[in-house]
C-alpha cells in the first residue's frame, strides 16, 4: 500500500482535491495539451480522486494525471491526460505520476494501463513504451478513433496504447 503522500525530491504526490482543479486547468492552458473545461478537472478531482494524481512543489501544482477505471473493464485504468509544468519537463515527472497511479489502492485489480495518443505525440508514445519497459511487459498499439470522428478540422486519429499486464 502506497502512503497517502509520497515525497520524491522536492515534489509531493497525492490525491487531488477539488481545490486543485483550477490549477490543473491552468497548467493545461499554458501547454499544448487538449483543453477541457475547468469543470472537467474539478469533476475528476471530486469523483475520480483515487485514479488521479497531483504533483506539487511548494504547494503549487506542477503536474497531474487524470484517469479512471472503465466500469465494464475493471482491470484497466484509462489515462485521460497527463500534464507537466514546463519547469518540470525532462525530470521524469510524467513517469513518476504514472507509477504513483498504478500503485494506488484503487488500482489493485488493474492489470493494464491504456491511453489514446495521436501519431504526432512522440513524447506520450515514448512515455507509455517506457512504462511497459519498467514493468517488463508489452505495449500494444492499435487504431482507436479515426480523424473523421472529430468535429474540428485537423484533429489526428487517436491510437490506443495498452501496457500490460502490469504487477
Amino acid at each position: 500500500m502506497a502512503p497517502a503522500l509520497e515525497k520524491i525530491d522536492t515534489v509531493c504526490f497525492d490525491k487531488p482535491t477539488v481545490e486543485d482543479g483550477a490549477a490543473m486547468w491552468e497548467l493545461v492552458n499554458e501547454s499544448t495539451l487538449d483543453q477541457n473545461s475547468a469543470y472537467k478537472y474539478i469533476m475528476m478531482c471530486e469523483f475520480f480522486a483515487e485514479t488521479c494524481v497531483v504533483a506539487k512543489e511548494d504547494d503549487q501544482v506542477v503536474g497531474f494525471v487524470t484517469a479512471f477505471i472503465p466500469p465494464e473493464r475493471q482491470d484497466v485504468v484509462f489515462v485521460w491526460q497527463i500534464g507537466v509544468h514546463s519547469s518540470q519537463r525532462g525530470k521524469g515527472l510524467a513517469s513518476k505520476l504514472l507509477e504513483e497511479l498504478v500503485q494506488r489502492d484503487g488500482c489493485t485489480e488493474v492489470k493494464y494501463v491504456e491511453a489514446t495518443v495521436t501519431p504526432s505525440n512522440e513524447a506520450s508514445q515514448a512515455l507509455f513504451r517506457r512504462l511497459a519497459r519498467s514493468y517488463d511487459t508489452e505495449c500494444e498499439v492499435h487504431d482507436c478513433f479515426s480523424e473523421d470522428l472529430f468535429p474540428e478540422d485537423g484533429h489526428e486519429k487517436e491510437l490506443t496504447f495498452r501496457v500490460g499486464p502490469i504487477k
